[in-house]
C-alpha cells in the first residue's frame, strides 16, 4: 500500500505544473500528506529549484511535524539546504533534528547527505565531523568526503579519505585523478591512473588535460594513441586538450587525424573545439586549413576571431589579419586584450608603425581596453624594428608600470637591427637584474659590439658567461614523421638514425656552399678555431632535423619544423639556400613567427 502511494505521489509531482498544484493542494490541507510533501520537495529538487523545495517544507513543518520523521524526507530537506543559498544555520537545524531522532546516527543517506550539504556550504570542517561520526562508510559517502576535499583543492586530505576505503568504485578513483591534475601534481595523478583497473572517458580526459595543462605534450599524445587503442569514445574536453598538445609540439598529422574524427562521428564543432582547432591549424603551419575552420564555425566569440587574427598574424600576413579585425568589429564583436595582441604583431610583422601606433590609442579610446604589459612590448618591438628605437625608450619610460624583461629584450634586438650600441647598453643593465641568468641577453650584445667592432666589449661579454656561469638555453628543434615527434638538440647524436642524420648534413652543407652560403662564424662566442666554428653552426637544432626530414620525406614535400628559440641568422640564411637548393617549401616556426621558406626567399623578407 505504501509503495502504491509513494509512486502516485512521485507522479503527481513529476512535471513541474503538476507539482506546482500539489504543492497549493498541500498548502491548504489540514493534514498534509508527507508522502506527497516529500515528493513534491524532490521533484522540486530535480527541477533544481531547492529555494521552493525548502519554502513547502517551511509551510507545511508546524501542521507536519512527522514530515522529517524518516530518512527519506530528512535527506532530500538536507539535499534542499546543500543546493540552495541556504545559510549554514538552516542545515545545523536539520542537523540537529537528525541527531535528535537518530537517524543521524542510524541511517547511511542521512549522512550522506549532511556531508554533502556542508560540503556544498563551504564547511568541510563540519562535513569531516559528520563524515567521522559515521559508524560505517560506504563507498558513496567516501566519494562525497573526497569530492568535497578536492573542490577545496585539499588534495592531500582526500588522499587519506581514498586510502582508507575497503573498496574503491570508478568515481573515487576518477575524483582522485580529476584533484591531483587540477593541483599540477601531473606524477601523482598518473600513479592514481596507472592504479586504476577500470577506465572510462572521464579518467582518460582528467589524465590528458593534465600532461596538456602542464605543457608535457608528448605523453598526452601518447595517452591519446592509448585511449583510441582501448576503443574509449573521447569527448569534447578530451579532444579540445588532445589538439591543445598538438599546437604546442607542431603535431599537424595528429591534430588532422583529430579533425577527422570530429568531422566522420558528427561531432558539433562548438566554441571552444573550434577555435582549438584554428589554433592547431595555425601554430602547426597550416593556415590555410586554420582558416577554413574559422569560415566554416557558424557561431564565433572573441577568443575564435582573436585566435584566426594572431594566427594571421604569427605568418606574416598582417593586411589580412587587420583587415579580418576590422570584420570582426563591423559585425558587433567586443575585441578584448588578446586580440589586440594579434593585432599589434600584425603590425610589427609588416612594419606599419603609424598604424601600430592607432590601434594602440584606441585600445582605451575607442574599446575601453587598458593596455597591458604585453601591449606595451608589442609596441616597443614595432617601434624599434622599424628603426624608432629612441620613440621606443621614450615610451618605455613613460609607462605607468614597471617594464618586464621581455620589454627590455624587445628594445635589446631592435639595438641589434640597428647597430645602436648605447642603448644596448642601458637595455642590457636592466636585463641584468631583472633576468640575469638569460643567456640570449649577452649573446645578442655581444653581436651588438661585434658590428660595432667593438671587440673588447665582446670579449667582456664571454668573460662575463664564464664568471657568472651563464648556460645557454639549447635550442630544440621537433619534426613529426609517421605520427611521431622526432626532437633534435644542437649537437645531438641520441637520435636512432644518427650515423645516417649527420651524413646528410654535411652533404647538405657542402651543397649550400656551392650554392654561395656563407656561414656566420661571428655569431659563436666560444673561444675556439674557425673550423670549430662552422662546424657549430652546422650542428644547430634546426639544420639536424632538416637533414633527417630530407632523409625521410619525398622529394619536393613541404617541411614543417617547431623551434622553442628565435631562429638565429645563420639558420635563417641557411634554411632560404635549402629551400633552393633542394626545391622545398620549409614551414619553420621560431619562439616569435613563422618564417615560409621558397625558392630561397622568406616570406618575413629580412624583417624579422
Amino acid at each position: 500500500m505504501r509503495a502504491k502511494r509513494v509512486a502516485a505521489a512521485a507522479a503527481a509531482a513529476a512535471a513541474l505544473p503538476e507539482q506546482q498544484a500539489v504543492h497549493a493542494r498541500l498548502v491548504k490541507s489540514a493534514r498534509p500528506d508527507v508522502l506527497y510533501a516529500t515528493a513534491v520537495m524532490r521533484a522540486y529538487l530535480r527541477a533544481r529549484l531547492p529555494l521552493q523545495s525548502l519554502r513547502l517544507l517551511g509551510g507545511l513543518l508546524p501542521r507536519a511535524p512527522r514530515l522529517l520523521a524518516t530518512s527519506f524526507s530528512l535527506s532530500v530537506a538536507l539535499q534542499a539546504c546543500g543546493s540552495s543559498a541556504a545559510p549554514v544555520a538552516a542545515g545545523a537545524s536539520l542537523h540537529a533534528r537528525a541527531l535528535k531522532s537518530g537517524l543521524a546516527a542510524a541511517d547511511l543517506f542521512v549522512r550522506t547527505a549532511l556531508v554533502e550539504m556542508y560540503a556544498k556550504a563551504g564547511r568541510v570542517d563540519l562535513a569531516r565531523a559528520a563524515f567521522d561520526e559515521a559508524p560505517r562508510r560506504d563507498v558513496f559517502l567516501c566519494n562525497v568526503m573526497i569530492a568535497a576535499y578536492v573542490a577545496r583543492s585539499e588534495v592531500a586530505e582526500a588522499r587519506k579519505v581514498f586510502d582508507g576505503m575497503p573498496v574503491r568504485d570508478l568515481v573515487s578513483w576518477n575524483t582522485m585523478i580529476h584533484g591531483y591534475a587540477m593541483r599540477g601534481e601531473v606524477g601523482m595523478a598518473r600513479e592514481i591512473f596507472d592504479g586504476t583497473e577500470e577506465r572510462d572517458a572521464f579518467s582518460w580526459s582528467s589524465m590528458i588535460s593534465a600532461y596538456a595543462k602542464s605543457q608535457r605534450s608528448k605523453e598526452a599524445l601518447e595517452l591519446w594513441r592509448e585511449m583510441r587503442a582501448a576503443s574509449i569514445v573521447p569527448d569534447c574536453i578530451t579532444l579540445v586538450s588532445v589538439v591543445s598538445a598538438c599546437s604546442d609540439l607542431g603535431a599537424l598529422a595528429v591534430g588532422a587525424e583529430v579533425h577527422h574524427f570530429v568531422d566522420s562521428n558528427k561531432i558539433e564543432l562548438d566554441l571552444k573545439l573550434g577555435t582549438a582547432l584554428i589554433d592547431m591549424y595555425a601554430k602547426c603551419g597550416d593556415i590555410e586549413n586554420s582558416q577554413r575552420v574559422f569560415d566554416g564555425m557558424p557561431e564565433k566569440d572573441v577568443q575564435t576571431w582573436s585566435s584566426m587574427i594572431i594566427g594571421l598574424a604569427n605568418h606574416g600576413l598582417g593586411h589580412e589579419s587587420l583587415s579580418l579585425f576590422s570584420k570582426m568589429i563591423s559585425e558587433g564583436m567586443k575585441p578584448n586584450g588578446v586580440t589586440f595582441v594579434g593585432v599589434l604583431i600584425a603590425c610589427t610583422h609588416v612594419g606599419l608603425v603609424s598604424e601600430g601606433k592607432k590601434y594602440f590609442r584606441s585600445m582605451s579610446e575607442v574599446h575601453g581596453v587598458e593596455p597591458t604589459v604585453e601591449h606595451y612590448g608589442c609596441m616597443v618591438d614595432l617601434l624599434g624594428r622599424s628603426g624608432h628605437v629612441e620613440e621606443a625608450r621614450q615610451l618605455i619610460r613613460s609607462m605607468t608600470f614597471e617594464p618586464d624583461a621581455i620589454i627590455w629584450r624587445a628594445l635589446l634586438g631592435a639595438c641589434r637591427i640597428h647597430k645602436n650600441v648605447g642603448i644596448a647598453e642601458e637595455a642590457m643593465a636592466k636585463l641584468r637584474v631583472l633576468d640575469p641568468l638569460g643567456d640570449g641577453h649577452y649573446v645578442l650584445l655581444s653581436n651588438i659590439y661585434a658590428q660595432a667592432n667593438s671587440w673588447e666589449g665582446v670579449t667582456e661579454m664571454r668573460k662575463t658567461i664564464r664568471r657568472d656561469n651563464i648556460q645557454r638555453i639549447p635550442g630544440r628543434s621537433s619534426i613529426e614523421w609517421e605520427e611521431k615527434i622526432h626532437e633534435f638538440v644542437s649537437g645531438d647524436r641520441s637520435h636512432p638514425r644518427s650515423k645516417e642524420i649527420y651524413r646528410m648534413l654535411e652533404e647538405m652543407m657542402d651543397r649550400l656552399k656551392q650554392a654561395g652560403y656563407k656561414p656566420m662564424t661571428g655569431l659563436v662566442l666560444q673561444d675556439i678555431d674557425e673550423q670549430s666554428k662552422e662546424r657549430s653552426l652546422a650542428e644547430h637544432s634546426e639544420k639536424l632535423a632538416i637533414a633527417f626530414a630530407l632523409l625521410t620525406t619525398p622529394a619536393r614535400s613541404t617541411i614543417r619544423i617547431t623551434k622553442n628559440l628565435r631562429a638565429c641568422e645563420d639558420c635563417h640564411s641557411a634554411l632560404k639556400f635549402i629551400s633552393l637548393v633542394y626545391d622545398r617549401k620549409l614551414i619553420v616556426r621560431d619562439r616569435n613567427r613563422f618564417h615560409h621558406f621558397s625558392e630561397g626567399q622568406c616570406s618575413c623578407k629580412d624583417y624579422w
